[in-house]
């Protein structure tokens, strides 16, 4: 593995790390979150930056990125409700790491900028997926994802495994175990989040490395089913979860397992693409 892609893979566990820790403490566990923010920054220091070739810096880019982490603040700070726990949007998220990473690519540090170009990359391609599906396509569309990509697929597999469950509705599942338990199949629950992120990911890393397009089609490709795997994977744990040890236990690992089935899958995804193309191409 190049130093390059220990980089990477370091940055990609460290944005598990930071939006997992959102999510904690918006859902679960305000210490955890505390910790996971810890670990996120210790992370980033265990980055080794090359001084070598160094090239001056894009005030340009500088100006821009900070712009946009203004903006991102001001509308946050706007809006929100103070009544209510603090919530930082996915679109949010994604802004602000756009803005980060536009600042990164214009200092004079060669592997920040390209960090900071590969951050742009996936920021950029998940804010299009994003705003394409849950805005361009709607809701009746995530319904029928949710109903027979999700749902569906997830009910099958539970039930061939002998456990009790019924469809009772286009999003909702009934399941018995040690107590009867409804669960709503929403909108996260799609998986299209982590889905859109990991294409990102695959594509960014891709323009880096100067893959070529044939290659980067065939890895968005296998990104997509692992990304879909990877979420029926996660909704059947909960389903078991639910069946064994109820709802209760179901909500609380509901909040923790989504994050950190992405850190596996990202550095999982990003090593394989280091060994198969980069690391291969290098040698031939």
């Amino acid at each position: 593995m190049t130093k390059d892609t220990k980089n990477i893979i370091i940055m990609l566990l460290t944005l598990a790390l930071f939006t997992g820790a959102l999510i904690e403490i918006r859902e679960g566990s305000t210490f955890i979150g505390t910790i996971l923010i810890t670990t996120a920054t210790f992370m980033i220091t265990r980055i080794k930056f090359k001084i070598s070739n160094v090239r001056d810096y894009s005030k340009l880019h500088i100006y821009a990125g900070s712009l946009i982490l203004l903006a991102d603040v001001i509308f946050n700070i706007n809006t929100i409700d103070f009544s209510t726990p603090p919530f930082i949007g996915t679109i949010d998220t994604m802004v602000f790491f756009l803005g980060l990473s536009i600042i990164a690519y214009g200092t004079n540090m060669p592997q920040v900028q390209k960090m900071g170009e590969f951050g742009f990359y996936i920021t950029t391609v998940f804010t299009i997926l994003f705003i394409a599906i849950y805005t361009i396509m709607g809701f009746d569309y995530l319904q029928q994802f949710n109903h027979y990509l999700i749902l569906l697929p997830t009910a099958a597999i539970i039930k061939a495994m002998g456990i009790p469950i019924e469809v009772i509705s286009t999003a909702t599942v009934q399941l018995s175990g040690v107590e009867d338990i409804t669960i709503i199949i929403g909108g996260p629950c799609s998986g299209l989040y982590s889905m859109f992120l990991l294409i990102g990911i695959v594509i960014g890393y891709s323009r880096v490395e100067k893959i070529n397009t044939k290659q980067t089609v065939s890895l968005a490709a296998i990104t997509i089913i692992v990304a879909y795997v990877s979420n029926l994977t996660r909704v059947v744990i909960l389903y078991i979860v639910a069946y064994l040890d109820g709802g209760e236990t179901m909500v609380a690992i509901h909040t923790h397992i989504g994050w950190l089935i992405f850190a596996i899958v990202a550095a999982g995804l990003m090593y394989f693409i280091d060994i198969k193309f980069v690391h291969f191409k290098k040698e031939t």
